[in-house]
């Protein structure tokens, strides 16, 4: 194992882009400890804490705990994620004819939209900076502490251009990582602020059991639940319906081609962490909005059902999921088009017609494999509230989380795998039928 580590140094590409990924990184991390001047920390820490169990703790796990410091980089990623969302609803639904008309373009056109996405997401980190800004003017610690001191406009303004500011460098450092590193990049972000407060959860684990506010036996149990879904989602994420493919023999030249059978492998969770970030992304909307009110009583009723745990958030929750699910599905596989190009090379399904049998089939398996995937993530993702709310369990031990750790760590050994093996390097697995199952490297 530790041989096989050793050749990720000995390719030099790959230890680049291992190395170049690790300083972004390291930006980033630092980007969330720099807080905004003029807020008071300990009551800042204080609002965070008493809605540690709410959207806003939520949220702020995803931001690596920037958000709880109001930090440049207390937004993060989300604005990019919710802009990205919106364009690939558009392109998807083919409601805006040029952006139909540039996804047709090739490159050129995949520019111009990524492009479009970032003018989209300055406009939603404007409203969520302006927003943000206005909760923490408005809203006191518990205490009536204020949380800022200082209501002038040029308060607001330099608060909102560095919050905006900070989104756009986070934005532009997850894409240096996804083109001159490894991995992908804007996963990579919340990966990385994820896993930073991993530490301070499993703290406060052993302290609710040194306290006896915990059981040891209950702390027992929760570990082993804890081992069981982590295999769990490892499965999950790597688990595949092998679909048989036949290519018959075939001239070409003198060579005879073809006779081989080989499979069309389609992933239980193709989605993977994606329908999970969006669905997050979208459910932080409504607290956007109530930012701008946080007095009214709307926002306050609107605060109370949009809680975790409570069935409201969980049936949209578990809706939106599913939703992106078969929405990222529909917008990668096209069986209409997987049907022709194994018709225009020779190929067929045991049993099936070439050609538009061929893609109902295709459509039939990847419909059900796709609810399946869907319902399995939908379970994760409530369990902490479940978990919660029959054992006390600690947040930090959550299902959207733990799919997102999980996802991009596979993700990314992945591709390390594969840049190894390309290089003629021992791969970091070294069974080659596990690594063709895991990592899909041949």
């Amino acid at each position: 194992m530790f041989g096989s580590i050793g050749n990720i140094f000995k390719a030099a590409e790959l230890k680049r882009k291992i190395l170049f990924t690790l300083g972004i990184l390291a930006v980033f991390r630092l980007g969330t400890a720099i807080p905004i001047p003029g807020v008071n920390p300990q009551a800042l820490r204080a609002l965070f804490e008493a809605h540690r169990q709410g959207m806003l703790g939520f949220l702020d796990i995803f931001s690596g705990g920037a958000l709880s410091r109001l930090s440049i980089f207390a937004l993060g990623i989300m604005p990019y994620i919710n802009a990205s969302i919106i364009v690939s609803l558009l392109q998807g639904a083919h409601m805006v004819p040029y952006i139909d008309q540039l996804a047709k373009e090739g490159e050129s056109g995949r520019k111009k939209i990524s492009q479009i996405t970032r003018y989209l997401t300055l406009a939603i980190a404007s409203i969520q900076a302006f927003g943000l800004t206005m909760m923490v003017m408005r809203t006191p610690a518990p205490g009536g502490v204020p949380v800022v001191n200082d209501t002038s406009f040029g308060f607001i303004f330099l608060t909102i251009v560095t919050l905006v500011t900070g989104t756009m460098l986070v934005m532009w450092l997850g894409e240096q990582i996804t083109e001159l590193g490894i991995g992908n990049g804007i996963s990579l972000l919340i990966f990385a602020g994820i896993v930073d407060r991993f530490p301070a959860g499993i703290k406060n684990f052993f302290q609710l059991i040194y306290a006896e506010e915990m059981s040891f036996i209950l702390g027992l149990i929760l570990i082993a639940i804890i081992l069981i879904v982590t295999s769990g989602v490892v499965l999950l994420e790597t688990a595949q319906r092998k679909i048989p493919v036949q290519y018959a023999k075939r001239m070409v030249g003198r060579k005879m081609m073809g006779g081989a059978t080989t499979f069309l492998p389609i992933r239980v969770d193709t989605a993977g962490v994606i329908a999970v970030i969006f669905a997050v992304s979208i459910l932080s909307a409504p607290l956007t909005i109530v930012q701008f009110f946080p007095d009214s009583p709307f926002a306050q009723r609107l605060s109370s059902f949009w809680s975790r745990g409570g069935i409201l958030y969980e049936i949209i929750y578990a809706t939106l999921i599913i939703f992106f699910c078969y929405f990222y599905n529909s917008i990668i596989l096209n069986p209409q088009d997987l049907a022709e190009n194994m018709k225009k090379w020779g190929g067929f399904i045991p049993g099936i017609r070439p050609g538009e049998p061929t893609a109902k089939y295709i459509q039939y398996v990847l419909e059900r494999i796709t609810l399946g995937g869907a319902l399995a993530v939908v379970l994760i993702a409530i369990m902490p509230d479940l978990l919660k709310k029959w054992f006390n369990a600690p947040f930090f031990f959550g299902g959207t989380t733990l799919l997102i750790a999980v996802g991009v760590a596979l993700d990314t050994i992945g591709q390390i795998e594969s840049h190894l093996v390309m290089r003629h390097y021992e791969g970091l697995v070294k069974d080659s039928k596990i690594r063709g199952r895991w990592f899909n490297v041949k």
